[in-house]
């Protein structure tokens, strides 16, 4: 089945006093690119989770994202460092002694201390809790994600097979035009043949030359059936069950070589303007190929 590389996928997981958000949004790549930005408690899980993301996917720029918090039945996330606050708390009664000053110190004279509350950190048992929600969402976001991808890839494979029975449709309006043609390409050879035979001396050798040039030049069936067999593979791969991005990108650029070829042996007009019309085609087919995994 065609999957496009560009989609995205959000899923969510919680438990405990927890809950995780994972989301993956993916480009187009060459090759497969992973970045993760993750909270720190479970930060020594980052290869895990890239080989969870490479066994549903094998091409694009992955951006994985995921975010971790705290609900209410979990209580705050900060705690008090009561070590600070006594400290502090003495220095403030000696300035007041010192200074023979009346006021008694207060909660807000400890309050404009910020590093008298620190982050808790999480204990083993939640570290599990987060890395068990982690997974499930992953794996919630990650099925989302190919769900999107798969239905892009569906648009991408209708378009693309219109377009190469496009081609296909042009490539048989050329060899209708070049069966037309059959009897000029025959005229003129066999008037070049006359000339070369009526001068005073004949070279066999240069006119077997002449002959083999004029008949490989205008001699398009070669091309024709390799562009032929190429349109044939490329609607084939649109039908595999595995990632065909590449294949098609080879692909295209045969048909383009073919086509290419085929316009500069035909030496005709209307079957320039057909070949014209089908690189404009497959212009359209590359960028569309481009997107696909």
């Amino acid at each position: 089945m065609i999957t496009s590389m560009t989609g995205f996928g959000r899923g969510e997981s919680s438990s405990d006093g927890y809950q995780v958000t994972v989301e993956v949004k993916t480009l187009n790549s060459r090759y497969l690119d992973i970045s993760v930005r993750m909270p720190q408690s479970i930060q020594d899980k980052e290869i895990q989770l890239k080989e969870c993301v490479q066994k549903n996917l094998s091409r694009g720029k992955v951006n994985l994202n995921i975010n971790v918090d705290r609900t209410e039945t979990a209580g705050p996330d900060i705690k008090l460092n009561e070590e600070l606050v006594k400290s502090y708390s003495s220095i403030l009664r000696n300035l007041r002694s010192v200074g023979n000053i009346d006021e008694p110190v207060t909660v807000r004279d400890l309050l404009q201390f910020n590093d008298i509350f620190e982050t808790r950190k999480e204990g083993e048992e939640e570290v599990r809790i987060i890395w068990n929600c982690t997974n499930s969402a992953l794996e919630t976001a990650l099925k989302n994600l190919n769900t999107m991808r798969r239905k892009e890839g569906q648009e991408l494979k209708s378009d693309l097979s219109n377009l190469i029975n496009g081609i296909s449709k042009l490539l048989d309006e050329v060899i209708e035009l070049s069966d037309k043609r059959a009897p000029e390409i025959r005229e003129k050879l066999q008037t070049r043949i006359q000339k070369m035979i009526t001068e005073e001396q004949v070279d066999a050798d240069r006119m077997e030359m002449e002959i083999a040039l004029l008949v490989d030049k205008m001699d398009i069936n070669e091309e024709v059936i390799r562009l032929q067999s190429h349109l044939k593979f490329f609607l084939e791969a649109l039908e595999a069950d595995e990632p065909v991005g590449r294949r098609l990108n080879f692909l295209c650029q045969e048909i383009n070589r073919e086509l290419n070829t085929i316009g500069s042996k035909a030496n005709d007009s209307k079957v320039a303007h057909h070949i014209v019309l089908g690189k404009e085609k497959l212009e359209q087919i590359r960028e569309q190929v481009q997107n696909i995994e």
